[in-house]
């Protein structure tokens, strides 16, 4: 191995060990503690080597948004792809949306942050566009089935998103502890009321 590999893979093994000293601050004492210092501090090295390869901790908090919701992606793609029904597509891709917040609330706080990202992030971010991409092809091919092409298919995106990003948040803030099936039975109503107006 020549100097430059060597260089560039001891680069990245201080990427690695900057991303992995953050995530275990942001999943031990949550993503608003995680600072430069302290990440320094971790890896035993000086604050600029971080500043060397994340411009600030917002740098550090894009890449774990950008993951997360790489994996969301993958996991609304996998339930699609297991059904044949747009309908029924849509309402397991609720499920799973709901089950991966819960299940990684640290990604998910980090993603969504206080609401659902701007058109202009969602455009910049190739992570993003993935993810939404599905959910819009998803609900576009709800509406063929339904033959109910002159709806548009944008707004009831945005409609779809917000109905699980708002129950998603709200359980994630309320203080009062329901049962997780409790819970889940006010998304299933929620979806239900959501397919229905895809029909003409």
């Amino acid at each position: 191995m020549g100097i430059i590999e060597r260089k560039l893979r001891h680069k990245e093994e201080i990427r690695s060990a900057i991303l992995s000293a953050a995530w275990h601050m942001v999943i031990t004492e949550g993503w608003q503690s995680l600072s430069i210092r302290k990440i320094a501090d971790a890896i035993e090295y000086s604050i600029p080597v971080i500043y060397n390869h994340f411009e600030n901790k917002e740098a550090i908090l894009l890449e774990f948004s950008k993951e997360g919701f790489h994996k969301l992606a993958l996991v609304l793609e996998k339930t699609r792809d297991l059904y044949a029904s747009p309908e029924v597509q849509l309402a397991e891709m609720a499920n799973v949306y709901w089950d991966f917040a819960f299940e990684n609330k640290e990604y998910y706080q980090l993603m969504f942050g206080l609401g659902i990202p701007a058109c202009e992030a969602v455009n910049q971010n190739a992570q993003i566009k993935e993810m939404t991409a599905i959910l819009i092809a998803t609900i576009r091919a709800a509406l063929t089935a339904a033959k109910n092409e002159e709806a548009d298919y944008f707004l009831k995106f945005h409609t779809y998103w917000s109905i699980l990003h708002g129950l998603v948040s709200i359980e994630m803030i309320e203080k009062a502890v329901k049962p997780m099936d409790k819970k889940k039975m006010i998304l299933k109503d929620a979806m239900t009321g959501f397919i229905k107006s895809l029909l003409p």
